[in-house]
């Protein structure tokens, strides 16, 4: 966790800035048996509105990164939930590469 950047703006002065995710794979190997899971924990950057944290520079500039990566997850998710959808866009940013 020591790469999670925090910042303020005028909406938060503790915002996150970065989203962070936690992988733990579990391997359980028997002489019969082999189970393997995964546990995924994920906290999310939240989107903002510009217009409501007067965000200049450096801080404008993440936003735009965090509502870019927040609306590819929302494309992906939106494309799963569709039978009829035949290509999912999981390369639209590394945060759902990632996912």
């Amino acid at each position: 966790m020591s790469n999670r950047v925090m910042g303020a703006h005028d909406a938060n002065q503790t915002s996150s800035r970065s989203h962070t995710i936690l992988m733990l794979d579990i391997d359980k190997k028997s002489s019969t048996h082999s189970f393997v899971s995964r546990f995924t924990m994920i906290d999310l950057a939240g989107s903002e509105r510009v217009r409501d944290t007067s965000s200049k520079g450096i801080r404008l500039k993440e936003a735009k990164f965090i509502n870019t990566s927040l609306s590819a997850l929302g494309k992906v998710i939106s494309a799963l939930s569709r039978s009829s959808i035949s290509h999912i866009p999981y390369r639209d940013s590394k945060l759902t590469r990632l996912l």
